[in-house]
Formats: C-alpha cells, structure tokens, sequence
C-alpha cells in the first residue's frame, strides 16, 4: 500500500504490489465479493500479495473475522478478472474487492463462518457510506464474470448481508411448477428474459435463443438470488425472483 493507514478502521495492513491507478480517474462504485477458492488460508493471502501471481484484492477476510487490507481503495486492485456489470467491462476501476477465505466449490463449498460474515458486513457498510454505492451494486464475482466464475457461491448468505442493510434482495419466489425455458429454446419469451437479465447489468445478448452463454447467466442469477436450486433452468420461481428485484430497483422507481 501506498500509506500505512487503512481506510477500514479494524483492518490490519498488508501491502500488496499488485494494483494500479482507477482508469479515468474513477472512484469505486461497485462492491466485489469473492471467496479465495485455496485450502490454505495464509497461502491464499500470501498469492494475493505476490508480484508474479498479478492478482489482489482490497480486503481478505480471515475466518474468524480479522480484517486485513492489502490495497487502498482509490486504488485499482486486480481481482475481477475479465468481467462485465452494466455496460462497464474495467469492472475492477469501479469496484472495491472483498476476499474471503473459503476453499469453495472445489471443496464442496464449505460454510462461511459468522464472524466472517459479520466482518463482511461491516466493511460493505463502511466502503458504500464512504464511496456512496448503491445497494444493487454491492454484487458476486460470478455475477460480473458468469459461466467464468462461481464464487462466492450459492451458500453465501446474501439474505443476511440483505437483512443488515447490504445488498439488494428480495425473497425468492418459492420452486414449484409451471412453464419455464432451457437450453434449446427459442421465440419472444427467451428474448424477454435476456432483456430482463441485461437490464439488471448482466453480461448476456439479446437473441431469442436460449444458449449456453444465456444457461449460464441464469445459473450466476440463481447462484445469487434463487440458490436453492441452480440448474440454469429459467422455471418461473427465478423469473418472478428476477421480475420483483428489477420492480424493486431504486432506478425503476424513479422512472
């Protein structure tokens, strides 16, 4: 880091080389949260703070929920990767980036601890007071990087960040029956949805035709916002989840 002082109070400072100038001059907009996908805590930390792994994050968070930061916010971290949200691609210009340490899905998604989560919490509060981030922007690795990435996972709590304060949410709509769409199919109903998906800041072209590009942004959809099943089947317990979140949006009350 360029200064010894942290921009989060509870943070310990670790300074890691890997970061550049905001493009543009931009100020973090976005809140970026990823788990470190390693079984070794302090060597994930360590990689993140490693000048030939070139990537890094703002913040790590240890499982009992110590706080270390790694690069100063007005800084540009290097942690998202190609990625995509809402027209912007340099998603990693706008966003600041929480690292928390969980092996992940290739060791069968463990649980988050609470401290964790709570320390999560507390840093999204903070960095959103601070930099004036919307709620709907406060987002998964796997949302800006679909199909790429698929942390931090469906067993991340976005429902008690949501309860805190953090995060936009609504209450999935519950599974059961009806019409939905897959890969395969095609007409106006596949186009209305990768509109949907698109106008929330998907990543995702608007053809008609249900891909496996558009299989896989469900699947980031459902992995956030309906992960009790994530199987990038459009039924309709995710398209009224995605209908009532994009009814919710402060954008949408505006218009």
């Amino acid at each position: 880091m360029t200064s010894c002082t942290a921009d989060f109070s509870r943070a310990l400072v670790r300074p890691s080389p890997n970061h550049g100038e905001r493009k543009e001059g931009r100020e973090p907009n976005m809140i970026l949260l990823h788990y470190t996908g390693m079984p070794d805590d302090e060597q994930a930390l360590a990689w993140l703070c490693n000048p030939e792994s070139e990537v890094s994050c703002h913040y790590f968070v240890h499982k009992d929920g110590r706080v270390v930061q790694l690069v100063p916010e007005a800084r540009r971290a290097w942690h998202a990767g190609r990625s995509f949200w809402a027209g912007e691609e340099d998603i990693n210009s706008h966003s600041i980036g929480i690292e928390i340490a969980n092996a992940g899905h290739p060791a069968g998604l463990p649980d988050f601890t609470d401290a964790q989560i709570e320390a999560v919490i507390d840093i999204c509060r903070d960095c959103a007071t601070r930099w004036y981030i919307p709620a709907e922007r406060v987002l998964g690795h796997s949302d800006v990087a679909p199909v790429r990435k698929a942390d931090p996972g469906e067993k991340f709590p976005w429902a008690r960040l949501a309860a805190a304060g953090v995060g936009h949410w609504v209450e999935p709509t519950p599974i059961a029956g009806g019409r939905f769409f897959h890969r395969g199919d095609d007409g106006q109903p596949v186009e209305a949805l990768q509109s949907m998906l698109a106008f929330y800041g998907y990543n995702i072209e608007i053809t008609g035709s249900f891909c496996e590009r558009t299989e896989g942004v469900v699947q980031a959809f459902q992995r956030h916002f309906r992960p009790e099943r994530v199987d990038g089947i459009a039924d309709m317990s995710t398209i009224d989840t995605l209908h009532r979140l994009l009814v919710s949006l402060p954008r949408m009350a505006v218009a």
